[in-house]
């Protein structure tokens, strides 16, 4: 097997390369191309943290608690492993790995030494390829990029080093000492050594041998297209795959002034840090650079010539050997006046927002301060500190049937950043506050329906009248409900409700396509509920819109988020609490255990469905988000996340999660009881399945979904107007027929199910299963790897 290593560079299409690959895993396996999942999903970073020097401590490496020199062994035991039971199982003739940090990083020979010490067991054959660009032009794409990290240094420090003889060495002597607490690592401070190609070519080669080493071209409009596929071929020597990829659509380059901006606000950043006293934590790091953004042009590499000029002679000789980069690297841009920092612009000045900063700083320093101790004493030098003999260990329960992959993925996560825990938002969600009070039914204007979800029901027949009661006390005034293959009383239900004229039902025993949901959200683009809506709201009936500001009604909601076009409502997951029993119960006062705020892994955890006001920006809804945004709308539609901040950025083309940037909980979330009681998952894993059940899956989605390790009451306070809805329902004898026709339809599954095998063994299988959150995480990313 021969290995290729694709060390970036990063700002030159790497993240667009990987996610190619990872979308033409299955047919790079097909021609007997690894890919493989262990070093990370796309981006191979694990493999990089796990090479570093132990006193190279980076980004990644702080934020996700490697900064240790027994966690980083451990990692690099791990990787080794996972490679090599992937390459084993894969039997491949070739494994390809891309990271795009190898490449910007890993300046010292010892690290490189390292990092082919791993790879060897498996291949002595190991190739590598960097993709590059003009050096000025790249060189202005980092630096913004740098600066939205946290950089603090001007450009001035490259123009300096263009003037002397060793561009690499010297941009190695000014790396500044690296002190994670302090802000301060090489990769975001210091000067790119690695813009010297033939330095870099020649640092490579040194330890992998001569000749190892290819550079290739960067093109924007090939990475950005489908032309992607034909790279791949061409970098690593192998047939195109056979696989789909869709054209991506290239981020916007930030403007010269907000770069400016961010760079001012570093400044005063890494000088607060320097104190020692407080704590900033990356995600909020970068939020707050974000609330400086202003538009504009972005920095001109003209500016930057004299960095082309630097460069000019060395990459002629590299365009002889690799002709494949002569169209780039003789691309120069046209010179102008050298480069000077840009106006910020409407009398920006950085102290004040720093002041408006700084109660958001300081409640995130003692927010971190307590899972960083042990992370931040090895960063200083003092490796006992915070050992304080609490440290997480395994449950006996977890001892005996988690498998090695989760017991390594839980060692991982111990102090690291991505860790669960609850310290999250404002609301103190045990404390049940007064009872909302019920709202009038609103008063639509004439050709307006309203609030309007759309959602699709197979066998929901005990649970439709409380989730419709509950939604329309909280402001929504259409339901538009697909269904098919329904056995329970559920088209009774929603004919019935149909013909009160409180829900537009429509059959979807006729579905075409992949999924009967999907065909179901394509036809009701065409339903006049749907076209005269104001908002529309695509979610399931066990979802429930938890809001939490003013009176608990969408249009409260409205009025905190005045300017948004999008809501990303992030499920809270909440597990079975204990409730063993299908009972005829509320499900929101049944279920009050929940899954931790913050939890960033497994990506189940932070999915969003989505809330959209009906302008026409996009053209096609999606099981969790409108999609195909249309380009006279890209600079209109504005996402907020459930605390009603700006996330449009992130998620405005794609994306169906939050992420540690964009989690927020504080104005509404969206309550997702999976699983409900212990039976009622009995009957949701039947379902569909026939009378047979795969027991693995079936268990999975319980280790996946079983969240109870936190209470949120919250949603309770609606309860009172809930049931006043939910009996006018029931006051109807054709709904309260059906009702409970449909629970003891459900209640008969049940018992049926209890006496067959195969389901009772799962039904007390999943009982025994009591983990905390961090077993949890680490055995659910687990199945993540396997599935």
């Amino acid at each position: 097997m021969r290995i290729l290593l694709h060390i970036g560079l990063e700002q030159v299409g790497a993240g667009r390369l990987q996610r190619a690959l990872a979308d033409s895993r299955d047919a790079l396996a097909a021609q007997s191309v690894l890919f493989p999942r262990g070093p990370g999903p796309r981006n191979h970073t694990r493999l990089f943290m796990a090479v570093t020097d132990p006193d190279h401590i980076d980004t990644l490496r702080f934020n996700r608690g490697y900064i240790a020199p027994d966690k980083q062994a451990a990692l690099y035991r791990s990787v080794a492993a996972d490679l090599a039971r992937e390459a084993e199982a894969a039997s491949a003739d070739t494994m390809i790995l891309s990271c795009a940090q190898l490449g910007g990083s890993l300046h010292r020979p010892s690290e490189l030494q390292r990092l082919r010490a791993l790879l060897t067991p498996l291949s002595d054959d190991i190739r590598i390829v960097a993709h590059v660009d003009e050096p000025a032009r790249l060189l202005a794409r980092h630096y913004a990029a740098q600066v939205l990290e946290g950089r603090a240094a001007s450009l001035d420090a490259e123009l300096a080093l263009a003037e002397t003889a060793d561009w690499w060495q010297g941009a190695l002597d000014r790396m500044p000492g690296i002190d994670p607490q302090g802000g301060l690592f090489e990769e975001t401070q210091g000067a790119p050594f690695w813009l010297d190609y033939t330095r870099l070519v020649a640092h490579w080669e040194d330890v992998f041998g001569a000749g190892s080493m290819t550079l290739r071209p960067y093109d924007p409009a090939l990475f950005n297209g489908t032309g992607i596929r034909d790279e791949i071929a061409a970098c690593f020597d192998i047939a195109a795959p056979k696989a789909k990829v869709d054209d991506a659509r290239p981020e916007p380059e930030p403007s010269a002034a907000w770069i400016a901006r961010a760079r001012e606000m570093n400044t005063l950043f890494l000088r607060l840090l320097a104190q020692k006293t407080r704590i900033l934590p990356r995600k909020l790091w970068k939020q707050l650079l974000g609330e400086v953004f202003v538009p504009g042009a972005p920095i001109d590499p003209g500016s930057l010539s004299a960095v082309s000029a630097r460069f000019a002679k060395a990459n002629t000789a590299l365009a002889i050997r690799f002709p494949a980069l002569a169209p780039v690297l003789t691309a120069t841009p046209a010179p102008l006046p050298a480069w000077t920092e840009a106006d910020p612009t409407l009398g920006f000045r950085s102290t004040q927002y720093l002041v408006a900063f700084m109660h958001r700083i300081d409640k995130a320093t003692r927010e971190e301060r307590a899972s960083r101790t042990e992370a931040l004493a090895h960063a200083n030098g003092t490796p006992d500190a915070g050992e304080t003999g609490d440290e997480l260990e395994l449950s006996d329960t977890a001892r005996k049937i988690l498998p090695d992959g989760a017991v390594a993925n839980f060692e991982r996560l111990k102090g690291s950043p991505y860790a669960p825990h609850n310290r999250l938002g404002a609301v103190n969600e045990e404390e049940l506050a007064a009872a909302f009070t019920t709202m009038p039914a609103r008063v639509l204007p004439e050709g307006s329906s309203g609030n309007v979800i759309v959602g699709c029901m197979k066998n929901e027949a005990p649970y439709i009248l409380e989730w419709v009661a509950y939604h329309r006390a909280i402001g929504v005034d259409n339901f538009l409900i697909y269904t098919n293959g329904c056995e329970d009383g559920t088209d009774e239900i929603l004919g019935r409700l149909n013909d009160l004229g409180l829900v537009h039902h429509r059959d979807n025993e006729d579905w075409k396509g992949k999924s009967p949901q999907q065909h179901a959200l394509n036809q009701s683009l065409k339903e006049p509920v749907i076209r005269n809506a104001d908002w529309i709201i695509h979610i399931d009936v066990d979802e429930f819109m938890n809001i939490r500001c003013g009176n608990g009604t969408l249009d409260d909601f409205f009025a905190a988020v005045p300017d948004a076009t999008n809501v990303a409502m992030t499920w809270r997951l909440f597990g079975h609490n204990g409730v063993t029993t299908l009972e005829d119960r509320f499900v929101i006062d049944q279920f009050d255990t929940c899954a931790p705020k913050f939890c960033p892994k497994p990506h189940t955890v932070w999915g969003f469905k989505t809330m959209f006001k009906n302008i026409g920006a996009y053209t096609k809804i999606s099981c969790h988000r409108p999609n195909k945004l249309q380009d006279d709308f890209a600079d209109r539609v504005k996402w907020v996340n459930g605390s009603g901040r700006d996330m449009t950025r992130e998620v405005a083309v794609n994306g169906w999660r939050s992420s540690k940037r964009s989690i927020g909980y504080d104005l509404l979330q969206l309550n997702h009881y999976a699983l409900r009681s212990a039976e009622s998952y009995l009957i949701k894993r039947q379902r569909g399945r026939a009378l047979h059940v795969d027991r693995s899956i079936g268990i999975n989605y319980w280790i996946r979904m079983d969240w109870s390790d936190h209470r949120d009451i919250t949603i309770k306070r609606n309860i009172p107007r809930v049931r006043a809805e939910y009996d006018r329902l029931l006051a109807d004898p054709v709904l309260r027929e059906w009702h409970d026709k449909g629970f003891a339809w459900h209640r008969a599954k049940a018992d049926e199910l209890h006496g067959m095998p195969e389901f009772e063994d799962l039904y007390q299988q999943a009982l025994t299963l009591k983990l905390t959150e961090t077993e949890r995480v680490a055995y659910a990313l687990t199945l993540d790897m396997e599935s």
